[in-house]
């Protein structure tokens, strides 16, 4: 019987430059998948790769003086270098300066063209450069490019559209009738309400200001512009020819189980690559899951700071298993996870070198110290041993559940229990106890193999989170990884199996204090890189000037009342770019404030901040809701807001005088 096929894609890395650990973490999180469903018996395709023309590249091949080929070979060759660095499966790594791809992109945009789908036209607008995007003046966020808050400059250029609106309401209708398409549910909300509902614009597909992308091959003037060119690679990488010669590959493949992406780029996947499959009458892909972003615990990533965080940092540190671990441990289903060197200790100290390292070590070594590691089971049971193997057992359909919702770091939390019972086990039976009795040999013998039999399970499951820790130890106890049908049974260690002599240690303890004064040196070491590429030679405070206000009488000022108050709950406002809204302490009070810093704060970070306020400000509705105050902020000249907190600690209520 054939296997049923699984095609599973990642969004293809930008070229821009070398991808952080937040990026990484897709990548990982879609090879866990790809590795879990081979486990269930699926033909699985996984498919990553990059994304290599653009106005972005161009001006930084420019800036480092190559050709801007010459630049995406060399961050293409260092990102798949991460991807392997990460144990990922991948089946194929497509890239969008690949011949094939690009010949199938000039393909698919004349039949568009032929078609009447695209037309020429002129564009018009506010053009962000870092996000490749024009705007109308009512899409800017305080003047400034809504998506990434930078600075947008006029431009026009005679340009090739797609027509959107003509596809409108076939994909609504899809939408609703497919509620699994688009996942989480709120990623669907997003897109139904902030774009498909008010209608959308037709979408710019060409360019005719630089030239490093495909070309137009009927108008040499155009170049195809990204979006158009980037999404195709999920057909092209698998065989996919519009005139009708599509390999078997594909004719197998497609439509994709799995496209995951992150939750800034849903809208392109969810609106504009199903309306280009639609037009070109091909199915639409089963799922398009938009996950969240994995963000820095002590403030924002930036490579002028240095701190930023990239995946082989963190290996050198910890090992890739460990990182690993971490990425798919700490990330919700829905909700940003953090990541931070302190937490990543803890989760190495407690998690992977106590629960599941320290309970491999002692068990190899007890079979040892007691048996020669020989393990048997002697058939002496207890009563304690059924609810050992029950929660053992029964792991495999609870990891299953949580997967089939890609629900992972729910899966990894199901096995690490699955461990903690056999540690658990082991303080009940206390091995120690029964080896200073002869009459209890047999009882002993037996304990050992089900302390065995059930690591074996446990590290069967996890392969496809940690491979090479899975791996590591079904070596050390002597035996393979067992298939996954076999996963919800007991007593399938080989009797009278000999363990490893010496163990090897999983993962080692680590010391906070140490790791975080070399993560330091590091991030120091990357600053003075930063400053010295940027002709940096001593820190300038910065001079601002601001145009002065009339003056005003002190009983105007004794009007304005300012307290400390302290941020206990925040979060976005939907159908808003920069507005959070935060209940905030102060005093016996609670009051509601919205504010225009979203682009500066996260709402997750904004909790438990201590912050000064303008609290007898007249109540003002924005976006629809109640804003009770104003958070005071600072600004620079170049538009970044940092919050005005109290130097020390003040309990909130506290008067600002």
């Amino acid at each position: 019987m054939s296997k049923p096929k699984y095609y599973i894609t990642t969004a293809i890395a930008y070229t821009s430059g070398k991808p952080h650990i937040g990026n990484s973490y897709e990548i990982v999180l879609a090879d866990s998948i790809a590795r879990f469903k081979r486990q269930e018996g699926y033909d699985v395709f996984f498919q990553t790769g990059t994304d290599e023309h653009g106005q972005k590249i161009e001006l930084k091949a420019e800036e480092a003086g190559v050709t801007p080929k010459e630049f995406v070979d060399n961050v293409s060759t260092t990102i798949k270098g991460l991807w392997d660095l990460m144990d990922t499966s991948y089946d194929k790594f497509i890239r969008t300066t690949d011949e094939d791809h690009e010949k199938q992109v000039q393909k698919i945009f004349k039949k568009l063209y032929d078609k009447g789908d695209i037309y020429k036209g002129a564009y018009e607008g506010m053009y962000c450069t870092p996000c490749e995007s024009f705007w109308t003046e009512s899409q800017l966020v305080d003047g400034k490019c809504p998506d990434c808050g930078r600075e947008v400059k006029p431009a026009k250029e005679e340009a090739y559209f797609f027509k959107m609106s003509k596809y409108a309401d076939r994909l609504i209708q899809y939408i609703n009738e497919h509620p699994e398409f688009i996942q989480p549910v709120s990623r669907k909300n997003e897109m139904m309400n902030n774009f498909l509902l008010p209608g959308l614009q037709d979408l710019c597909v060409s360019r005719t200001s630089f030239k490093w992308g495909i070309p137009v091959d009927f108008d040499s003037r155009h170049v195809v512009y990204v979006w158009l060119d980037a999404l195709t690679n999920y057909i092209t990488g698998i065989g996919y020819d519009c005139n009708g010669g599509s390999t078997d590959q594909f004719k197998a493949l497609w439509p994709a189980d799995l496209h995951l992406i992150g939750k800034d780029i849903i809208r392109f996947h969810t609106i504009y690559w199903p309306i280009f499959l639609m037009a070109l009458d091909l199915p639409l892909p089963k799922q398009v899951f938009g996950h969240p972003w994995l963000l820095q615990g002590d403030g924002k990533m930036s490579k002028s700071k240095g701190n930023v965080i990239y995946a082989d940092d963190l290996v050198t540190f910890f090992g890739v298993d460990a990182v690993r671990y971490f990425v798919l441990h700490e990330m919700p289903f829905e909700n940003d996870g953090v990541i931070s060197w302190e937490l990543m200790v803890e989760r190495m100290n407690s998690d992977l070198a106590n629960t599941l390292g320290n309970l491999v070590n002692r068990t190899i070594s007890m079979s040892n110290k007691y048996f020669n590691g020989i393990v048997t089971d002697k058939g002496a049971a207890e009563a304690v041993d059924d609810d050992l193997k029950t929660v053992v057992t029964g792991t495999k359909a609870k990891v299953q559940g949580k997967m089939k919702d890609l629900k992972v770091a729910d899966a990894l939390t199901e096995i690490f229990v699955l461990f903690k019972r056999c540690n658990k086990y082991i303080d009940e039976t206390e091995p120690w106890v029964l080896a200073k009795d002869e009459a209890k040999q047999d009882r002993l013998a037996t304990v050992l193999y089900n302390l065995v039999d059930c690591i074996m399970t446990g590290a069967s499951l996890i392969e496809p989170y940690m491979p090479a820790t899975a791996n590591k130890i079904a070596e050390q106890l002597n035996t393979t990884l067992r298939e996954f049908d076999d996963l919800e049974k007991s007593g399938l260690y080989p009797q009278g199996n000999k363990v490893t002599e010496k163990p090897e240690i999983l993962f080692a303890r680590l010391d906070a204090k140490e790791v975080l004064e070399k993560a330091e040196a590091l991030f120091a070491e990357r600053k003075a890189e930063a400053d010295k590429a940027a002709g940096i030679t001593e820190t300038v405070e910065e001079e601002i000037n601001i145009e002065a206000k009339p003056e005003i009488e002190y009983g105007d000022f004794d009007k304005l009342q300012f307290q400390v108050g302290e941020i206990i709950s925040c979060e976005e406002v939907k159908k808003s770019k920069k507005l959070l809204c935060s209940q905030v302490k102060v005093g016996s009070q609670m009051k509601q404030i919205v504010s225009g810093i979203k682009q500066h704060y996260s709402a997750e970070e904004m909790v438990g901040k201590k912050v000064m306020v303008l609290v007898n400000l007249k109540p003002a509705t924005l976006a629809g809701i109640v804003s009770e105050g104003m958070l005071l902020c600072a600004e620079d000249a170049e538009g970044n807001l940092a919050l005005v907190t109290p130097e020390k600690s003040m309990p909130a209520g506290a008067e600002i005088c």
